[in-house]
């Protein structure tokens, strides 16, 4: 079963809606680890909508378990990511319109830019994740530009409006993982999970790893972070 890695960015987002210094991302990612989280996940956006880097930099310092520091493969990210040296940097899309991500990366149509960045973060010993839509050639793709491990994005599989639909991305997800594996790719998943879609992403056979954020963060306002991170560990089957 997958271990659950719980991304902070909205406890950043609040903080920023008033430009304040609470809630503090810190404090909920050490609750996090607390409750039996096995990994902290913060996006330093190129707009820094959400979190900023000095989040990074004290996250460094304090998480216990696993800091991955999603990021858009740009020259100055990777400078930052170098800087900070997180474990594991996963290289996303940004638009600076989106709400959120939206999709996965296109590595067949940025795949110069990608293996660029991909090859400038090994050279500083960090260990490089690719968010990618659940399709074969873009894990081939990920493979090709030296990636060490795929995250699938499950939107699409979350955002489905019919069970049909839905076990349709499914198979894409299942698929896009097997042939991940079947290249020595490492991989996680995650994007739209939340307590009532993730278990049939958990059970999914090769997934080491799911990102949860939006729902677990939107769970604990109400509930507390520690209450929100051990009900998903428990539907993750971690």
């Amino acid at each position: 079963m997958p271990k659950l890695n719980v991304n902070i960015d909205h406890i950043a987002t609040v903080r920023q809606a008033r430009g304040g210094t609470e809630p503090d991302p810190v404090i909920a990612a050490s609750i996090a680890e607390l409750a039996g989280a096995s990994g902290i996940v913060v996006h330093l956006r190129e707009d820094r909508r959400h979190a900023q880097v000095r989040d990074l930099e004290v996250l460094r310092r304090t998480v216990q378990t696993k800091l991955n520091m999603e990021m858009a493969p740009t020259g100055s990210m990777v400078n930052i990511a170098k800087r900070i040296k997180p474990d594991m940097v996963t290289l996303v899309p940004e638009k600076r319109q989106e709400l959120t991500t939206e999709g996965g990366l296109n590595v067949i149509k940025q795949f110069q830019k990608i293996k660029t960045t991909v090859n400038a973060l090994k050279k500083g010993k960090i260990f490089v994740s690719l968010f990618i839509n659940p399709d074969l050639k873009q894990v081939e793709k990920s493979w090709e530009a030296g990636a060490d491990m795929v995250e699938i994005h499950t939107g699409s599989y979350a955002n489905a409006r019919n069970e049909k639909t839905q076990l349709r991305e499914l198979v894409k997800i299942e698929n896009s993982v097997d042939y991940a594996i079947d290249l020595g790719l490492r991989v996680s998943a995650g994007h739209g999970l939340n307590y009532f879609n993730v278990e049939d992403i958990a059970i999914i056979e090769g997934i080491e790893e799911l990102n949860i954020g939006h729902s677990l963060i939107s769970r604990a306002v109400l509930v507390g972070m520690e209450t929100a991170v051990r009900d998903m560990k428990s539907l993750c089957g971690d």
